[in-house]
């Protein structure tokens, strides 16, 4: 028996390539390491938090534009389709009494105009034929002409069902990309708070906590300073508003209170959840007055108010595009709907860019 041989030591190019390997691996770990996800900083995260939830209110509005016209298309499909089954009804009618007069006609004057008729899709056609053979009364061709008039009404209406229907067909298809839209930048928002601890999120919260505070002292501020020179002139400011929740701003208000701590719900109109416009134009309707539904359209719904007239129930509107709307109630507060994670509230008017306000007649 041969003696078993030991296994040779590795050789200095092996070791070389060993030794390179495990460095490789070492570094592919501490890499690894290194590029690790960092911590989010919170200052960033609410700032690209507030610009998702900005940019998802922007989409809202424009989702209940399109939700709005959706409904108001179906109502019209609905109305021209009951036109058609009505004109449908009354063509078939028509053709019943045509038929006879055919018959009549086929067993006096040994021709068939029934059979012209029913070939013929145009009354019209048979009409013309018949005149030229004076195969017809003034009674017939009155009744032909009846039938004329009343298949050009059954096409018109047909062809505008169709086209009525192909716009609805559109917008829902549009309702339905935004809805997408809305969702992803929600569910965007809601990732990036996700990755924050319990405690970062809670300094989240009374960041904005502050903010709203910070507001209403100024707002208390600068309400005080104007009544302090108020009171010092000679004369009393005639152009000063007297802030009033009587009569149909009382109405308003009074809808606008009772939904305080609801949770906003984007393309919602209560009555558990509002979005911001959705709110607004139920308070109105609370009081008898009917609003467009979304905010774009709200500020087309009345008169526009100075900043300094402002007075309760009017209207208050918010950045350049006029994606946020409240309902003033005075002293430089509203009560608005926010956006998704948050509760109707009161809030000085002054914490967002304030674009003008509207007095619905």
């Amino acid at each position: 028996m041969g003696k078993r041989r030991k296994p040779s030591p590795p050789s200095r190019a092996r070791m070389a390539v060993l030794t390179t390997a495990m460095a490789a691996g070492g570094a592919v770990l501490a890499s690894g390491t290194a590029h690790a996800e960092p911590t989010p900083n919170l200052a960033t995260v609410k700032e690209q938090v507030d610009k998702l939830n900005e940019d998802a209110e922007q989409a809202i509005e424009k989702y209940n534009g399109f939700q709005a016209k959706q409904q108001k298309l179906q109502g019209e499909a609905n109305q021209i389709q009951e036109k058609v089954v009505r004109g449908q009804e009354a063509m078939n009618e028509l053709r019943t009494r045509l038929g006879a007069v055919a018959a009549d006609q086929y067993r006096t004057n040994g021709i068939d105009p029934s059979v012209q008729l029913m070939l013929d899709s145009d009354p019209a056609a048979y009409l013309e034929r018949a005149s030229v053979q004076n195969q017809v009364s003034d009674s017939q061709a009155s009744l032909l002409k009846q039938a004329q008039d009343e298949q050009r009404k059954l096409d018109q209406d047909r062809a505008e069902a169709t086209a009525t229907l192909a716009a609805l067909d559109s917008v829902g298809t549009q309702l339905a990309e935004q809805k997408k839209d809305i969702q992803t930048k929600l569910a965007q928002a809601q990732g990036m708070l996700n990755k924050l601890s319990a405690e970062d999120r809670a300094k989240i919260n009374a960041q904005q906590n502050a903010e709203k505070a910070k507001a209403e002292a100024q707002q208390a501020a600068a309400a005080a300073a104007k009544d302090r020179a108020s009171r010092s002139s000679d004369r009393p400011d005639m152009n000063a508003p007297v802030p009033s929740a009587s009569g149909r701003a009382g109405a308003i208000i009074a809808f606008a209170q009772a939904q305080l701590g609801k949770p906003y719900g984007w393309g919602k109109t209560g009555p558990a959840t509002f979005d911001c416009s959705g709110l607004t134009s139920q308070a109105y309707r609370a009081a008898g007055v009917t609003i467009s539904r979304t905010s774009e359209e709200q500020w087309k719904d009345g008169p526009h108010v100075d900043r300094a007239n402002l007075q309760p129930g009017d209207l208050v509107f918010f950045y350049d595009d006029l994606h946020h709307v409240g309902l003033y109630i005075g002293d430089g507060k509203m009560i608005h709907a926010p956006y998704t994670g948050k509760n109707i509230e009161v809030l000085p008017i002054s914490v967002m860019p304030y674009k003008g306000a509207v007095r619905p007649a």
